[in-house]
């Protein structure tokens, strides 16, 4: 999730001043991914990177940090710009962490209380939607892009990273990873637009709740009614609200291989969706909410208008995995983020990758140990 990154803007722009908590590393069990992060701020946390002890004691270490840094800032106005301090720690998630989690977590952090030109480079690649491999080594921050304009400090990018940057930036689905290179652990982040695209159409109670449970994950959202003053006044910030008169006209503004849901108050309506949908043929998912009995009208009326039987087949209706009966929106809702996930794994599983070589732009911003 790239959540980071605007609450990162939103807490630079107040002058608040803040440490970056990132899981640069794992080795056996863990219980979050590397590239996990918590922001700490001198009034509060967010994000996790794993609950229990370990997060409590680096919530410490960065309070610490803060309160070590308090004098660059005074009556919210920076006093004197304090240079980034980075270095890493090592948690053996055994018994004397309280965890029994049995593996190893290296962990980041990043004290940020001024002017940080390597994240200001990084909210303009960012902006401008253009794929970038965030690098950190044991004394460098490096930015490499698919851009072909360069902007350095003035220490060249070692040929090992940027290769292994070259590689990370030809498969636009790759996660973070920590590798060591000449000895030193380097850890990669690619940060992208959102992996998914999701229409939601209806904005009642299960497109209620299932706005609120898909905008927890790595997605973008278009939420769309045609109905006046539906919409709640404050939105995830992965949401965009959509209030027009003709919401079929909204399928084509989506990207290719986007998620479709259709549940608005209207049975016309969500034909009309689902059958602009399935005529456009280059979805990932069509999911229509409603019973086996709807189902089969909407195939009748469908197989009517001539949409062919291997259209017909990828609508998913009723919606949701397996095993899960409830009928409340918040339970509905929860069965099918599991199964729009369960859809995009094996759609990533089966999907070839762009393998061009674009040319780089490269950053790199020292940073203290």
């Amino acid at each position: 999730m790239n959540g980071w990154i605007e609450q990162t803007r939103a807490l630079l722009a107040e002058r608040s001043p803040l440490v970056l908590v990132t899981v640069a590393g794992v080795r056996g069990s863990a219980p979050r991914e590397v590239g996990a992060k918590m922001i700490v701020t001198q009034q509060a946390c967010s994000g996790s990177i794993g609950g229990g002890q370990l997060e409590y004691q680096c919530a410490g270490i960065a309070a610490e940090l803060l309160r070590e840094n308090a004098q660059g800032f005074e009556r919210g106005t920076v006093r004197e710009v304090v240079a980034p301090v980075r270095f890493r720690r090592r948690f053996p998630l055994g018994a004397n962490l309280g965890q029994c989690c049995g593996g190893v977590v290296e962990v980041l952090f990043e004290k940020i209380a001024g002017e940080c030109r390597w994240f200001d480079e990084l909210l303009r690649l960012y902006g401008a939607r253009e794929p970038v491999v965030l690098i950190t080594s044991v004394d460098e921050r490096y930015l490499v892009s698919v851009n072909g304009v360069a902007s350095a400090s003035g220490s060249a990018v070692p040929p090992e990273i940027l290769i292994f940057a070259r590689d990370l930036l030809r498969d636009p689905h790759c996660g973070a990873c920590s590798v060591e290179l000449s000895g030193q652990p380097v850890l990669f982040e690619p940060v992208s637009e959102a992996g998914m695209s999701i229409a939601i159409f209806g904005a009642g109670h299960v497109g209620s709740a299932s706005v609120a449970a898909l905008s927890a994950i790595d997605c973008r959202i278009r939420w769309i009614d045609s109905r006046r003053n539906i919409f709640p006044d404050r939105l995830p910030a992965c949401v965009s609200r959509v209030e027009c008169t003709d919401p079929v006209l909204e399928v084509t503004a989506m990207p290719p291989g986007s998620y479709y849901l259709v549940m608005t108050h209207s049975h016309s309506l969500d034909y009309a969706i689902c059958l602009q949908v399935l005529q456009r043929d280059d979805f990932a998912y069509c999911g229509l909410i409603g019973s086996l009995s709807k189902r089969r009208r909407f195939e009748k009326l469908m197989r009517d208008a001539g949409l062919p039987p291997t259209a017909l087949e990828r609508l998913t209706c009723p919606i949701g995995i397996g095993g899960i009966r409830g009928k409340k929106p918040a339970e509905i809702a929860i069965a099918l983020a599991a199964e729009l996930l369960t859809t995009r794994d094996a759609h990533l599983q089966a999907q070839g990758y762009d393998r061009r070589q674009p040319p780089l732009t490269v950053v790199s911003d020292r940073g203290g140990k």
